[in-house]
């Protein structure tokens, strides 16, 4: 009777040796040089911190930098549950809805899908850091762009959340309420059908995503959970420190320059949200501590942060591309400015 080993030899493996195909003298898969992974660094990493707490506790007792850490982290603690929301939401959709579902829900025509997909987010609550993955599942699932991008914009600035928390903040003036929706519903459309004007699909590079193709949706659903936390996370942290640091450069007395002016005051407080990266539930009560300002200023800012910051830009930069981001960012804040001064000229 032949043997177990004779007869792995002969089918190209060995009980117990190495793999098929494997040359006889080359390690085996997991044999192969020591590289250095993600888990090694985050060693070294808590290494370093160990070592270096002293100097590094001394360093972060001086009151700019407690600033920093201040804003970083709650800039962090703000977003990254919702985040986390919306990159569920958005593995739910890639894995589990048929791309027949999107042409059932949606009108065929891209023109009339925009409104559409716009007012669809006032049912979602969450913000501009899921709504980011969300936007770029929806495009995977063939949904028009036009249609995805009008729901990435409106959905952070019209969702009940957001609405609540805006009543609540300015209690006596309702009318604020009415005209951020109004105002975001607005831009989100327009955007949305600038971009079936003039937006090319070579300028949207969603990157591949093989893990979507497995064959078990369970393990598909967590590798896309996997991949957009990481992914999406990376540039939440670098668009929060990035807010964190124009927090400490830029001197508060500018503002109170800046206020009296009507034009200055409006485009100061636009630049003040794209820099300060706020989450959108949190942002009206931001707004109504800028008492020095007008309410139309302050509406530019409740409009122009959920849409444009710098933690989205970066987050839209990681998930569609920098030749989108640089396109749409500027864009998206021009039309919120305008849409919403107007808006605040005519309700306020």
């Amino acid at each position: 009777m032949t043997s177990e080993v004779d007869r792995g030899a002969r089918e190209g493996g060995a009980v117990g040796g190495a793999p098929p195909d494997v040359p006889p003298n080359e390690p085996a898969d997991g044999d192969g040089p020591w590289r250095i992974g993600s888990v090694e660094v985050l060693a070294g990493l808590l290494v370093l911190l160990v070592v270096l707490r002293e100097p590094l506790a001394r360093a972060l007792s001086t009151p700019r930098l407690q600033t920093w850490t201040t804003v970083f982290v709650s800039v962090l603690v703000q977003a990254v549950p919702f985040l986390v929301f919306g990159v569920v939401l958005s593995a739910v959709i890639a894995v589990f809805v048929p791309r027949s579902f999107w042409a059932r829900a949606l009108p065929r025509h891209p023109a009339l899908a925009v409104p559409v997909a716009s007012a669809a987010g006032v049912v979602l609550p969450g913000c501009e850091c899921g709504s980011v993955p969300i936007a770029g599942s929806l495009i995977r699932r063939g949904v028009t762009p036009a249609a995805a991008l009008a729901f990435l914009l409106a959905a952070p600035a019209v969702n009940p959340i957001v609405l609540t928390a805006t009543a609540v903040a300015f209690p006596g003036d309702p009318e604020m309420v009415v005209g951020r929706a109004v105002a975001s519903l607005v831009v989100a459309m327009v955007m949305g059908w600038l971009w079936l004007r003039l937006g090319r699909a070579e300028w949207i590079r969603l990157p591949r995503r093989p893990e979507l193709d497995d064959g078990s949706r369970g393990r598909a659903f967590w590798a896309a959970v996997r991949h957009d936390v990481t992914h999406a996370g990376g540039f939440l942290v670098i668009g929060a420190a990035a807010a964190a640091t124009i927090n400490v450069v830029v001197p508060e007395r500018w503002l109170q320059t800046l206020a009296d002016d009507p034009v200055l005051s409006v485009l100061a407080l636009a630049g003040l949200a794209v820099l300060l990266s706020l989450c959108s539930e949190a942002d009206a009560f931001v707004a109504a501590s800028l008492s020095q300002f007008s309410l139309t200023s302050r509406l530019v800012f409740l409009v122009v942060g959920p849409m444009v910051d710098l933690k989205l830009i970066a987050m839209q930069a990681g998930v569609f591309g920098r030749r989108f981001a640089l396109r749409f960012a500027p864009a998206t804040l021009a039309v919120a400015v305008a849409v919403a001064a107007a808006t605040g000229a005519v309700l306020l």
